[in-house]
């Protein structure tokens, strides 16, 4: 009996990996996610004056370690309390509402945080919405995953 739920865990997951990697998104789902790409490269790069552009002056950013807004996160980027130095996205999901959007990322982060480097997968929560015909983003909420950290020096492991 063991034997068959294993065999049909391992038949449902591959389904849904490979559904997973199969996703087709519409050109508007596919500019915000190249947005959010975007934004990881420019947090990555410490780059302020577009990460001012791109956070809505009402933004909030939830972290492990605390809940703040525009003028602190970009303050925390800039200061070096938090670098972020790179991410491995895995999954993106995306539902857009109106003139609101919600991506979802499972990514593993590499991060500097006091002085020390540290791996961390998250499911990351980010709010677009859209004014003025341009997307701002509204929230950014880190929810770290109790899965193992898939990253490895460049090398993803299952």
């Amino acid at each position: 009996m063991k034997a068959l739920i294993g065999l049909f865990l391992i038949f449902v997951g591959t389904i849904v990996t490979f559904a997973q990697q199969n996703v087709k998104y519409s050109l508007k789902q596919e500019k915000i996610i190249n947005l959010s790409k975007q934004k990881w490269q420019w947090m990555a790069e410490k780059n302020v004056d577009l990460l001012e552009k791109l956070f809505d002056d009402k933004s909030m950013f939830i972290h492990m370690g605390g809940t703040w807004g525009k003028s602190e996160e970009l303050t925390t980027i800039e200061s070096e309390n938090i670098w972020y130095k790179k991410v491995e996205i895995y999954n993106v999901t995306i539902n857009i509402f109106g003139n609101t959007a919600i991506l979802l990322n499972d990514i593993d982060l590499i991060a500097v945080v006091g002085g020390n480097e540290v791996i961390n997968p998250f499911m990351v929560t980010e709010v677009y919405i859209k004014t003025k015909g341009k997307w701002k983003m509204a929230s950014l909420t880190f929810s770290r995953l109790v899965r193992p950290v898939k990253y490895n020096n460049n090398h993803i492991t299952d």
